[in-house]
């Protein structure tokens, strides 16, 4: 929305017209952010739910944590939270891209503004949807599952 609304405003062509590369000052930044952030937000949520998972059922279920501990590292294994640590950083940069390029292309006017945010939403969420299948297939042709 925020590069949108400086192409709108052209903010961005007075930049180029400046010298200054709009990819470099605006886009860069927003990209690695956006992988930075989704590779951290993937590792809380990953640790989050293993210590949820142990809560509710050794707390609340009444279970031992040895069980816990047990089911857990009979299904899980280290490869699985390095797929989801490299699909979190390719998702990171797809949506940070998408967005970026959306932002740039906008149509004309204050509501082509609010048209490309809502078309780099669904861009990207098809994009995702597309790539996590492509990944996740060839993860689970090269990785066998734990235990098979």
């Amino acid at each position: 929305a925020d590069i949108g609304a400086r192409t709108i405003r052209e903010e961005i062509d007075a930049m180029e017209v400046l010298g200054v590369s709009a990819v470099q000052r605006l886009v860069v930044p927003r990209v690695l952010a956006s992988m930075l952030i989704a590779v951290l937000l993937n590792g809380l949520v990953s640790v989050v739910g293993v210590l949820g998972g142990y809560f509710f059922n050794v707390v609340l279920q009444g279970g031992t944590p040895g069980a816990y501990l047990a089911g857990f590292s009979a299904l899980a294994q280290l490869p699985d939270l390095w797929i989801s640590e490299i699909k979190a950083l390719i998702f990171g940069f797809i949506a940070g891209v998408v967005a970026c390029y959306r932002g740039l292309r906008p149509p004309p006017g204050p509501k082509g503004v609010g048209d490309a945010v809502n078309q780099s939403v669904v861009i990207t969420f098809l994009l995702l949807f597309f790539v996590n299948f492509v990944l996740t297939t060839v993860y689970l042709t090269v990785v066998p599952a734990k235990g098979s």
